[in-house]
């Protein structure tokens, strides 16, 4: 099987909350959506002094409406409030994740883990954008700590790869499908090498969070952002580093209805669009409690 073939690379844009600084991957001036995802933040590593207040105030409670949000933290602690009266925490390796349905309004603050000593804040959110019959169900919310992420030990001792969503092999993420779409972790060893068989039609890309990598013969650089081809093929990615590196690879099925997005909003019309602002203006997404 022949190597898949780069559509593009790049950079982001930034885009910082408060004092996290963040780079926008998707979507960018090639790409609106990769498979269902249709955005991603990347919330770079930041070293926090000890004597420096961490993010205390949050993103500000914002509405969703006709997407799912996931939040990936590498490093850290992430708090979730939401008006449907959800509240949790998940630490460094853990994962949250939240169907807006037909709208409900959250915040997320951002902080150190308070379960360990470490002071790296570092994470990703994406918008997985859903079906229209499923974009006005109800809301709901799942909370995945690290050690329930299914995670894949790759042969030889060459590293580890997570299922965040979707399946890998015999494993299955606990986040519900809605389409066929997938959202690795691969780990790889210094001077390890990984290759990674695709399905014909489906859209795949990657990103390098912290190091650089040589994927399909092309060296790239931490920060990347990275497409291929829809051709069936393989993915190849060489570590000829003497240190550790990561990858974050997603995709899935190419989403087939219209998409119309607007602010928080991702809808299939206009007129689903405008519903969703005069829902919320009208207060019926609820309004969070911050006492629970």
């Amino acid at each position: 099987m022949d190597k898949k073939q780069i559509s593009f690379s790049g950079s982001g844009q930034r885009a910082d909350i408060g004092d996290i600084t963040i780079y926008r991957m998707l979507p960018n001036k090639y790409a609106d959506a990769v498979g269902p995802f249709v955005f991603l933040d990347h919330a770079v590593p930041i070293l926090h002094s000890s004597n420096k207040p961490m993010m205390k105030a949050g993103t500000g409670a914002h509405p969703h409406r006709g997407i799912a949000t996931l939040t990936y933290i590498l490093n850290g602690e992430a708090e979730h409030f939401d008006s449907r009266g959800h509240h949790a925490k998940v630490h460094s390796g853990g994962v949250q994740w939240m169907k807006a349905g037909n709208g409900i309004i959250h915040d997320e603050t951002v902080n150190t883990d308070s379960q360990t000593s470490e002071m790296i804040t570092h994470g990703f959110q994406f918008w997985i954008n859903l079906p229209s019959k499923i974009k006005l169900e109800l809301p709901e919310y799942l909370s995945i700590q690290a050690d329930e992420v299914p995670q894949h030990i790759l042969s030889e001792k060459r590293g580890w790869l997570k299922v965040i969503v979707g399946e890998y092999k015999n494993l299955k993420s606990k986040i519900p499908n809605y389409s066929k779409q997938f959202l690795y972790h691969i780990h790889l060893e210094a001077e390890k090498q990984f290759s990674f068989d695709t399905e014909n039609g489906l859209e795949y890309a990657g990103f390098l969070p912290k190091h650089n990598a040589v994927i399909n013969d092309n060296l790239f650089n931490a920060g990347d952002f990275i497409e291929f081809d829809r051709k069936e093929g393989i993915i190849d990615i060489n570590n000829n580093s003497k240190s550790d590196i990561d990858i974050i690879l997603f995709g899935g099925e190419k989403y087939s209805e219209p998409i119309v997005a607007q602010g928080p909003f991702v809808m299939n019309t206009m007129s689903e669009i405008a519903d969703a602002y005069r829902d919320f203006y009208t207060g019926k997404y609820g309004q969070i409690n911050y006492s629970q």
